[in-house]
């Protein structure tokens, strides 16, 4: 494979990260459909925490309303995430429409385990979207951002 051929095939790599507290008015079909879409193309590969949240509301509209490829990143399990986003995740594994679901097999959950899965995606990603609630630049979803941007990665950000 040639440098043009591997990154052409990098830059079909994104990440996806975003808040797990989404405000009642947001529009995430719009947003998705809007914000989503023109990077949701056959060719595609999308990275994807298991939370909830945005995580489990982009994994259910790429699952539902793409061809994308999917990868679900999790800190220690599957089994160790809510229960809306097990439920997710097992309804789209059972769907084969998941390539893969990783478990990085953290000890514990919490912000450290988050912030590894986090790297691990955008490492492996060309670009990020991310959903942040306000501008809290210590949430999880702005350290992604901002750990994309220090890998000089493009970043699209849509505040909810």
């Amino acid at each position: 494979m040639t440098f043009a051929e591997e990154q052409a095939n990098v830059a079909r790599h994104v990440t996806i990260t975003g808040t797990r507290s989404i405000p009642a008015e947001s529009d995430l079909r719009g947003l998705f459909d809007g914000y989503l879409r023109p990077f949701a193309d056959a060719d595609a590969h999308f990275y994807l925490g298991g939370a909830v949240g945005i995580d489990t509301a982009a994994l259910d509209w790429l699952a539902g309303c793409s061809q994308v490829s999917l990868t679900v990143v999790v800190p220690c399990t599957v089994a160790d995430q809510p229960a809306a986003a097990v439920a997710s995740i097992r309804r789209w594994q059972d769907d084969g429409r998941l390539a893969e679901v990783v478990e990085l097999g953290a000890d514990r959950l919490g912000t450290v385990a988050y912030y590894a899965r986090n790297r691990w995606m955008v490492d492996r990603s060309a670009f990020v979207i991310g959903f942040p609630r306000g501008a809290d630049q210590g949430s999880g979803t702005w350290y992604t951002v901002n750990y994309a941007a220090e890998q000089g990665k493009p970043r699209l950000i849509l505040p909810l």
